[in-house]
């Protein structure tokens, strides 16, 4: 085993008592080391191209490496030759879908050369010059309190107990850091899906009472859409995220972890100071999993780092907290974007809920943009918003308006026995008693039943004399026959044989000139008896006298 190194003013001693004329020996028992010490290194000083006087004047590290710098290595051309062929290795072991070995490229490199290296030796050399190859300067940086906001989910998930059903239901766990205090954040949701990641992005700035100038994210599907080196697109819900609380997102590098160090260091201590401690706790809800979460991550923002005499809670309060940005007060709501046709019936299906949503008739056949969130439904015609509407899940229902729909429709939607009632008053009162004798006498039939009878009654109101239309109500109201094809036929008729069949109905003011059916009977009684005998005359055949 190689001797230990002298320190440097050790050796400093014994070039100074050299040039003061001490023998080796003497110099050797002065300073109390070894006598060969001593002759190694004044020989070293002679040898040396710089004088003891300019040796004396170097820096410690500098003069070690002029006493210590090491005998060259001898020329190995073994080494020489595989050399020249570790480019090439590395290449072929980095071929996809090659299934090479280093043993298979050990094999065939000795059948190539004679004098070769062993089988350990290679795969040493071919180790180091990977490492070589692969070296990467990572820069450090101070770090501006408030700007930036860290967040990944960890690797690793938790769980609770379901109590109604007993099942086990594993929780992703968001994870996000301050990079200026390294102050954490961890939070239990069930999935990485676009709802649940901003749920958790908002409830860490809920937390935090403020927002930071950009937020660093991973290349996660629920802010990225697609991933690149150099310009990644961002999501447009994460996009609207960021809008609506006044940040910026700036993804880091697909496949490179040292771009978010800080977060993957918090992922760490949170496996340390987050799931070891609860590893053998029972819990029982999704509430439960996060007070937990929340209670040791309290405990671990305030330890006392080992480093610096303060805790993150008190880095984040001194160089965070007063420079974050104003929170918007509303929450957060996912928006979705679409483009719909209106349908003849003046309503657009957003075929997500399976829900109709009703527009303005004027834009029948034509395309909309639709902007839905979690609790409303906007519908956009040429930058005008023309219809607002509380989201619906129903599937097959109508959410409907009625100042959307035209005039006639809104007379047809609100039908009802009395509508039908108080239409028929403004046109006459015995048309009024005839409809509701219509609805009176069948009430245990859903009026629906009798709305085309009304319609019909109405219509034919319209296109009948008054006088006629009002005789043929009161006939079908005294005859119990209130339907629309009785008082049709009677108003067809022009009401004829009314006044015969229903004498007290019509009957009016006694004056000389009236005659009632007693009065016919009699005049036909007498022309009867004054009118002249019928002869009856009989005529032969004639005979036949042959």
């Amino acid at each position: 085993m190689a001797g230990k190194c002298k320190e440097m003013s050790t050796i400093k001693q014994v070039i100074r008592l050299h040039m003061d004329g001490m023998k080796n020996r003497e110099i050797a028992r002065v300073l109390g080391i070894y006598k060969g010490t001593v002759n190694k290194y004044v020989s070293k000083a002679e040898a040396d191209t710089m004088s003891m006087e300019e040796l004396l004047s170097l820096d410690d590290p500098v003069l070690e490496r002029r006493m210590n710098s090491g005998k060259l290595a001898a020329p190995d051309r073994r080494f020489d030759e595989l050399s020249r062929r570790l480019d090439h290795i590395v290449s072929e072991l980095s071929r996809p879908k090659s299934h090479l070995t280093l043993y298979q490229l050990w094999k065939e490199y000795s059948l190539e050369v004679s004098d070769h290296y062993g089988y350990t030796q290679f795969c040493f050399h071919v180790g180091q010059h990977r490492k070589a190859s692969s070296l990467s300067f990572v820069m450090s940086e101070s770090r501006e309190g408030g700007r930036e906001l860290y967040v990944d989910f960890a690797g690793d998930t938790m769980s609770y107990v379901d109590v109604s059903s007993g099942e086990v239901v594993p929780m992703q766990v968001f994870v996000a850091t301050l990079p200026a205090s390294d102050y954490g954040f961890a939070m239990a949701v069930r999935s990485q899906r676009v709802e649940d990641f901003l749920f958790a992005l908002e409830s860490c700035l809920r937390h935090i009472g403020g927002v930071p100038r950009i937020i660093v994210t991973d290349n996660l599907k629920a802010a990225v859409t697609k991933s690149d080196r150099y310009q990644p697109e961002i999501s447009r819900v994460m996009e609207d995220f960021c809008n609506h609380h006044g940040c910026s997102t700036v993804p880091c590098r697909a496949y490179k972890p040292k771009d978010k160090s800080l977060v993957e260091n918090m992922v760490k201590l949170v496996y340390r100071h987050v799931f070891a401690p609860l590893r053998n706790t029972a819990l029982y809800s999704e509430d439960e999993l996060n007070n937990a979460i929340e209670e040791k991550m309290s405990a671990f923002n305030a330890k006392r780092m080992a480093q610096i005499p303060c805790t993150r809670e008190e880095r984040f309060l001194a160089t965070d907290k007063p420079r974050l940005g104003a929170l918007n007060p509303q929450p957060f709501e996912i928006r979705s974007y679409t483009t719909l046709k209106v349908a003849d019936n003046s309503h657009f299906y957003l075929g997500r809920d399976r829900h109709y949503y009703s527009v303005p008739y004027r834009l029948i056949g034509q395309c909309v943009k639709v902007e839905y969130t979690r609790t409303l439904v906007a519908a956009y015609h040429e930058g005008e918003k023309v219809a607002l509407h509380k989201r619906d899940m129903r599937p097959g229902r109508y959410s409907t308006k009625a100042e959307h729909m035209p005039s006639y429709y809104n007379d047809y939607a609100r039908r009802s026995p009395q509508r039908y009632i108080d239409r028929a008053a403004a046109v006459s009162q015995p048309l009024a008693d005839v409809v509701a004798e219509i609805f009176r006498r069948n009430p245990n039939i859903p009026p629906e039943t009798f709305y085309k009878s009304c319609d019909g009654l109405l219509h034919l109101a319209k296109t009948t004399d008054r006088g006629i239309m009002d005789k043929a109500c009161a006939v079908a109201l005294q005859e119990n026959a209130c339907t629309y094809k009785f008082i049709n036929n009677l108003v067809r008729s022009g009401c004829r044989g009314v006044e015969r069949e229903c004498p007290d109905l019509f009957r009016g003011n006694d004056h000389a000139n009236l005659r009632d059916s007693a009065y016919y009977r009699k005049a036909l009684a007498e022309d009867s008896a004054t009118a002249p005998p019928l002869t009856q005359t009989t005529t032969s055949a004639p005979t036949n006298t042959n």
